[in-house]
């Protein structure tokens, strides 16, 4: 992802962002509400919690506009928002892993195992199914289909290369498939 600098002689911040370097409570409420929504879907379903999906979401407007006096393309504020999203829902993630090991470790010592019930709506199966998928994979496939990102486009939000983009989402697709079909049997 390239993000623009602002340039003196160049200066093309919208009038919306500018005051004195720092934008003004009016350009950050204007800016809050039109990322806000597309934001919270994004985290939702990179997360699959609403509550964290808007906790992401608060924790990444704070650290973008810290760096907003520093954008060149208002455009440039979508893609930096996103992205930094999905590093603030890897990281949750990360933070979560050694919690993770914990419970599986002591789930297997227990002899009760609690029966799942399948889900009917396939909304909620497709959706289940994506939160079981790795973090980078289920992010290149959430980028790819939800935000309908190229796979060029997929691939700088990740910083990675456009093939290990695509084989992202592939492999995503296949796991996805799999499971989906293990479930209607």
């Amino acid at each position: 992802m390239r993000l623009y600098y602002v340039d003196a002689k160049r200066d093309t911040m919208p009038n919306e962002l500018r005051r004195e370097g720092t934008p003004g409570r009016e350009g950050l409420s204007a800016l809050y509400v039109r990322h806000a929504a597309d934001g919270i879907r994004l985290a939702y379903l990179l997360t699959g919690d609403r509550e964290l999906a808007e906790d992401l979401v608060q924790e990444a407007f704070a650290r973008v506009i810290g760096r907003l006096g520093h954008l060149r393309v208002a455009d440039a504020f979508g893609a930096y928002f996103r992205r930094t999203i999905v590093n603030l829902a890897n990281s949750h993630f990360r933070r979560r892993r050694i919690e993770r090991a914990y419970l599986d470790r002591e789930a297997a010592h227990r002899t009760t195992h609690q029966a799942t019930n399948p889900n009917d709506d396939l909304d909620a199966a497709i959706h289940a199914a994506l939160l079981r998928l790795p973090a980078r994979q289920r992010a290149a496939m959430v980028l790819r289909f939800y935000e309908d990102m190229s796979d060029e486009q997929v691939a700088e939000a990740l910083r990675c290369s456009a093939g290990t983009a695509r084989s992202l989402i592939s492999r995503g697709l296949a796991a996805l498939r799999i499971e989906l079909e293990g479930t209607k049997r």
